[in-house]
């Protein structure tokens, strides 16, 4: 779909820094101009800043409808940016896994997504973050190779080992599931996993120098799941800055002591707490601790998140979770706000928080309902 014309939409509520207000807006060259282009009222709707999901998974059941049953990643995308467009999200980041689960959490799945990334031409702005495995060592120099060659400028450790029925010997739940979806048989992936979680003693010794590497390539680097204060301690100490999904209050607030940015789940807020036991991010919110809220494995719940949290926060800090402040983790000057000069990102909702309509980058990725009715008149 081609680049707006000129436009200049009015009669709506529109979100800037310090909360809504009813002024026109211009969009031209996919971006938010002062003036100018033809005349939409949209009044009776409102204008927020475009979605930034920082953490997403969800992309997986696009790329495989069923277990192993991947066809094209490129017609997985196609389906993804229609689910993102329709979620209010302009730029995702999907969170791809380097990790001994196999199947598309694979080293070798990773290396076909990023190059599928690269040849694309979705309407979402799309990025690859790289959850690596921190007990797959062996495999580092190859995952370097590909941070690399794709570009990739963000990774976060991970450590999904069940260590405590590996570490008495005993076989851990759900292996022969996790086996089959890896495609492995059972003894041979329990011995993989026996294997990497002999690492443990040489994991600093291996982590340390691709750390620096990373950093020396501008990488930015996070850790996944944090339970203790020593932990986030232990990350710090490789260069990764970013809190993502602390499963304690107590490493949220570690990480925020030292000026940290701390990433909560969405599906958190929406469900009212965690779904496996963690701290509950409206919690941590409440206590000004989350600079962030991420889409994880359901897109829909960042809209609905942020507006949940609206009566509380207000429509400034509430959607800032979603929009702002994902941006200012990253460093992204150019999204996040509406403003003259910044990208043409909007999320256009009605007077029940509906989503009707996406622009991605001065591109509408999303139309639909009453809304599409006034833009196309």
């Amino acid at each position: 779909m081609s680049e707006l014309r000129p436009l200049r939409l009015t009669g709506a509520e529109i979100l800037i820094a310090d909360g809504l207000r009813r002024e026109a807006i211009s969009l031209a060259g996919g971006l938010i101009t002062a003036e100018g282009g033809r005349e939409i009222d949209l009044s009776g709707f409102r204008i927020l800043p475009g979605i930034i999901d920082l953490h997403g998974d969800g992309f997986e059941r696009h790329m495989a409808p069923r277990r192993g049953a991947v066809d094209s990643p490129v017609a997985g995308l196609a389906g993804l940016d229609a689910e993102c467009a329709a979620s209010g999200i302009t730029t995702a980041v999907l969170a791809q896994f380097w990790s001994w689960e196999g199947g598309m959490r694979s080293p070798e799945f990773a290396q076909i997504l990023a190059q599928t990334l690269q040849n694309s031409d979705s309407l979402t702005a799309m990025h690859l973050q790289l959850r690596v495995e921190t007990h797959m060592i062996d495999t580092l120099d190859a995952m370097l190779g590909l941070v690399e060659r794709a570009g990739i400028s963000y990774v976060v450790w991970n450590d999904h080992l069940p260590h405590k029925h590996l570490a008495a010997g005993k076989r851990p739940p759900g292996l022969t599931g996790q086996a089959l979806k890896a495609g492995r048989a059972p003894d041979d992936h329990a011995k993989l996993l026996a294997a990497l979680h002999a690492n443990r003693p040489r994991l600093a010794a291996a982590l340390a120098p691709v750390a620096a590497k990373l950093a020396s390539l501008g990488v930015r680097m996070g850790s996944h799941d944090d339970n203790t204060a020593a932990q986030r301690a232990q990350f710090r100490a490789l260069g990764a800055d970013l809190c993502e999904f602390p499963e304690t209050a107590a490493a949220a607030r570690a990480a925020k002591a030292a000026g940290e940015p701390v990433i909560m789940g969405a599906p958190n807020v929406v469900r009212g707490g965690s779904h496996s036991g963690k701290v509950a991010a409206e919690a941590l919110i409440a206590d000004g601790l989350v600079d962030a809220l991420v889409s994880d494995y359901h897109y829909p719940t960042l809209a609905r998140a942020a507006m949940k949290l609206v009566p509380r926060m207000g429509w400034a800090a509430a959607w800032g979770l979603v929009s702002a402040g994902p941006a200012r983790v990253m460093g992204w000057h150019d999204r996040g706000r509406i403003a003259p000069g910044a990208r043409a990102d909007l999320v256009i909702v009605d007077d029940q928080g509906r989503i009707g309509g996406t622009i991605a980058g001065g591109r509408v990725s999303y139309l639909s309902g009453a809304l599409a009715a006034r833009m196309l008149a």
